[in-house]
């Protein structure tokens, strides 16, 4: 696989910003570190509630006013959009842990966290890739108008905004607000992000299915609000909580079920406890 030395480039002044503008943290108002707190957990929710849970997986219906908010989060995130971020995970579903899937992780830690934007992608994801069907994401006009003018809106949501309003509100220096609210920001997000793919896949039990390698991952769940228990998610990824309902930690659950409360989700879906238990004394590996 090809290296794309366009990605190792700007990966690399990314996490050198990122490293840089640690330095400014006790120079910075609280209001903005708040700020910048906020802009990650509105990025996460595009990403774990948006893309992941409603848009790759369809386990709950959110309405017009909810996709909305979520694409626009999906582009503070900026980690492609919709169509294609939801693509790729439904690949990696399909064929985990194989050359088409494109993070695979037993190709080792660094390959399935970053390594895998550093080269091209495998043939076999593309070739298996386009066996599946994507027409669904395509049906929704969100999904349509984000993935249009993507690039704009990524310009807007995760580098302007997130630097404009610490300046604009507070009095923020415009230098302060972009390292801590964007860069800082962007690449820890990223990294949470990233660790589903890595993390997650090697290090943790596997409570419901042992034959897989997804794992549930404590400090994943906790950087990425409620994403870590992946050998939950992996053996039931119909589930909208991708978790047992009630379960420790998931503030994405939480967010949906008030969007429901608020009308805006309906139809969410849920693995039977009757099946949760089943599948656990035929396949899980006896810790939970």
């Amino acid at each position: 696989q090809a290296i794309v030395w366009r990605n190792v480039v700007l990966m690399g002044l990314l996490h050198l910003g990122a490293v840089y503008a640690l330095s400014l943290v006790p120079r910075a108002q609280i209001l903005t570190l708040l700020w910048a707190y906020f802009c990650f957990l509105m990025t996460a929710l595009g990403v774990t509630a948006g893309a992941h849970r409603l848009w790759s997986h369809r386990s709950y219906k959110a309405k017009l006013p909810l996709r909305i908010f979520l694409a626009a989060a999906n582009s503070m995130a900026f980690q492609n959009d919709i169509y294609e971020w939801s693509r790729d995970h439904r690949v990696h579903h399909k064929y985990s842990e194989t050359d088409a899937d494109p993070h695979n992780a037993r190709r080792g830690f660094f390959f399935s966290h970053i390594g895998w934007l550093f080269v091209r992608k495998h043939r076999d994801v593309i070739e298996k890739g386009r066996k599946l069907d994507f027409t669904d994401l395509l049906d929704d006009p969100v999904v349509r108008f984000q993935r249009k003018y993507y690039k704009s809106s990524v310009v807007l949501m995760c580098f302007v905004i997130p630097t404009f309003v610490p300046w604009y509100l507070w009095g923020e220096s415009l230098w302060n607000a972009y390292f801590l609210a964007s860069i800082l920001r962007y690449t820890i997000s990223l990294n949470v992000t990233w660790l589903v793919n890595s993390a997650a896949h090697m290090y943790g039990n596997r409570p419901y299915d042992k034959n897989i390698n997804p794992r549930q991952n404590t400090l994943v769940t906790l950087g990425a609000i409620g994403e870590g228990f992946h050998n939950y998610h992996h053996t039931f990824p119909f589930d909208y909580s991708a978790s047992e309902l009630g379960l420790k930690f998931n503030p994405t659950t939480w967010f949906i079920d008030f969007m429901f409360w608020l009308g805006l989700v309906t139809d969410r879906k849920q693995a039977p406890k009757e099946m949760i238990q089943a599948r656990k004394e035929r396949t899980g590996d006896g810790s939970a």
